[in-house]
């Protein structure tokens, strides 16, 4: 690394645009200790580079959704393989926020600060997956992951209603639904460290779409829309279609989703 990051957008930069992940990691905890202690600055007004300049690491191999191997449970490499996508899926999440704090400038300090405290709470979840893959004779990388997350960012990068609405609000949001049933998993082949670093992703989660929701009923709002329209349109938009249930109402609501939008999106589409 050349030089240290000086502002939220440098330490966002070098976090995106640099395959390193032990440098990505560092870098993101550095910026939340920056953040905490009042040093750091969130505003900026440097131009962006484009979405598909973003690197990522040589490995894993990224396939797409549909082309990923099944794997059972009840044995080393099923877990194994379990957890590296589980270990994926927060390593983009890194990334996610990274790219949500410096693709859209102009937007209040709040916002920069929620988005940090949730890289960095992405980046601390990987680590101990990571730490549990090693345990099981695997590493992050050994196997094939999905980009289908990516995807979503590169979807909605010159929309920040879009990004609010299909990646914390869709994408993430289903990790509410399914989580506890992954738990479930785990406790019937007595996984004891695996459940419990479940159920703190699944705590902090619904923290994060909660922001999510926060920020994009706020922003469509300044922007005169009515926030449970909007989301609609955008998911029918950008999804192409809706999300599949079953959706966990109780968690949802905690996590800034009205009863209206949890009804619509339980409605079966019209041919």
């Amino acid at each position: 690394m050349a030089e240290q990051p000086q502002s939220l957008s440098d330490f966002a930069e070098h976090c995106l645009f640099n395959g390193d992940i032990e440098q990505k990691l560092v870098l993101t905890h550095q910026a939340r200790q920056l953040l905490d202690n009042g040093l750091l600055s969130l505003q900026t007004d440097r131009a962006v580079l484009p979405i598909c300049n973003t690197v990522f690491p040589s490995r894993p191999k990224l396939l797409m959704p549909r082309e990923m191997p099944k794997r059972r449970l009840d044995s080393n490499e099923g877990k194994a393989a379990f957890f590296h996508a589980l270990a994926h899926i927060e390593f983009v999440a890194i990334y996610l926020a990274w790219d949500i704090i410096y693709r859209f400038p102009g937007l209040p300090d709040d916002f920069y600060r929620d988005w940090l405290i949730i890289a960095d709470e992405e980046a601390q979840h990987f680590e101990l997956i990571r730490t549990h893959l090693l345990g099981l004779g695997s590493d992050y990388g050994d196997l094939p992951a999905h980009r289908g997350l990516w995807s979503h960012a590169e979807e909605t990068s010159d929309d920040i209603l879009a990004r609010l609405a299909i990646v914390p609000r869709c994408m993430e949001a289903r990790g509410l639904d399914v989580t506890p049933g992954m738990m479930d998993k785990l406790v019937a082949i007595d996984d004891q460290p695996g459940l419990a670093i479940l159920q703190r992703i699944y705590d902090d989660e619904v923290g994060h779409v909660e922001r999510g929701s926060y920020w994009f009923n706020n922003l469509a709002r300044q922007r005169g829309m009515e926030p449970e329209h909007c989301f609609k349109d955008l998911i029918l938009n950008y999804f192409k279609g809706k999300p599949k249930g079953p959706f966990n109402r109780e968690v949802r609501i905690i996590a800034g989703f009205s009863n209206n939008e949890i009804d619509w999106l339980e409605e079966r589409l019209h041919e």
